[in-house]
């Protein structure tokens, strides 16, 4: 594994023979603080310094998602100057996920 914490390559996994070509492949990631809803009013009204209300509650674990899938949780973690993810907790796959 790569000494830093925030970071690591393609380079430092074993992928099994099959997959070996696709450890390289850039995939997209997001991270979701959490979810609200406004009126199309608010929406309108909204400018530098509003505050936008989230079901999440501090201190709760945000939610990862590769590719538009979940993923993992983790928790929010500053390093030097750096906002990072620490993850805590990786999905389960399904018993029909499984199969396929």
């Amino acid at each position: 594994m790569s000494s830093s914490p925030t970071s690591s390559s393609s380079s430092d996994l074993s992928l099994p023979p099959a997959l070996a070509g696709f450890g390289d492949v850039r995939m997209h990631i997001d991270v979701i603080l959490g979810r609200g809803s406004m009126t199309l009013r608010a929406c309108l009204a909204l400018q530098r310094g509003s505050v936008v209300r989230l079901s999440q509650s501090g201190g709760q674990d945000l939610f990862v998602l590769v590719n538009d899938v979940p993923l993992a949780r983790g928790e929010v973690v500053i390093i030097d100057d750096s906002v990072s993810l620490r993850l805590t907790e990786f999905r389960q796959k399904s018993a029909t996920e499984a199969l396929s």
